[in-house]
């Protein structure tokens, strides 16, 4: 690998309120921190579920996304003034077959599982983004998706696959950042971080039949899929993952890897 090839990232996005917590918003600054700065960035967000892949616009300033409804007026005012990413959607479509066309968005910008996180990591808003519609849950598909990303980090772009390692809300009975974690929510993040230790793709496959916790750490599974992508574009699926980020908000777990 090139001095410039970046790991793969899967990242716990959290919501809005995220930028007022300040551990969590210092881990992910710390985490950004150790690492060179990238070229650009790719995201695969759990909250843009679209087939055939589509990319976001690439245009600079692309307005934000606010998809989330009840929180401070000042989340909705919040902006992520991105730079031109035209050439990185280009190589995005470079990679895809050509029976797989990418479908380029004109107008549509980051979602919350995006651009929260990437405010936090790289604030300057200085990187070129280009957000990626995750096409299918199935993971066998999702690793080989990933593995077409896999050149892109060889250019230096960050590939991240943006989600929630567990992600009950509708079993949540304490709402403070602090809550402790339910019985379900630790057991499948341990689980997870086993498997992730192990480089045990087969296992994480599986995880809706052997995962302790389901359904309830993810009574939908769009939080957890992104993590095939990000397993899918390291060197190996089988690569060990190091954690970078754990422990829990409001009793959901924040595990968030890197991968080479």
């Amino acid at each position: 690998m090139s001095e410039l090839t970046f790991p793969s990232l899967y990242i716990s996005h959290g919501a809005p309120m995220l930028l007022d917590d300040e551990l969590w918003m210092s881990e992910l600054a710390a985490w950004s921190a150790s690492m060179p700065k990238p070229k650009a960035i790719l995201i695969v967000s759990a909250h843009w579920e679209s087939a055939p892949i589509s990319i976001s616009a690439t245009a600079a300033k692309t307005p934000l996304i606010y998809d989330f409804g009840g929180f401070a007026p000042k989340f909705y005012n919040m902006k992520y003034e991105t730079p031109d990413a035209s050439w990185l959607g280009d190589l995005v479509a470079k990679v895809m077959p050509d029976n797989e066309p990418v479908h380029q968005h004109a107008s549509r910008g980051l979602d919350h599982g995006a651009w929260v996180p990437l405010k936090v990591m790289y604030p300057d808003a200085d990187i070129p983004v280009v957000q990626m519609s995750m096409p299918t849950h199935d993971p066998v598909k999702l690793l080989e998706l990933g593995a077409r990303l896999r050149t892109l980090r060889e250019e230096g772009v960050l590939v991240i696959g943006s989600g929630f390692m567990t992600h009950g809300l509708p079993y949540i009975r304490d709402w403070r950042s602090d809550a402790a974690a339910p019985g379900w929510s630790a057991d499948f993040d341990h689980w997870a971080a086993e498997a992730l230790a192990k480089g045990d793709i087969e296992t994480l496959m599986d995880y809706r039949n052997v995962a302790p916790g389901m359904p309830y750490a993810h009574p939908t599974v769009e939080h957890f899929t992104p993590l095939f992508i990000s397993m899918g574009a390291a060197s190996s699926p089988e690569s060990i993952a190091e954690t970078k980020i754990d422990g829990y908000f409001m009793g959901l777990a924040k595990r968030s890897f890197a991968v080479a």
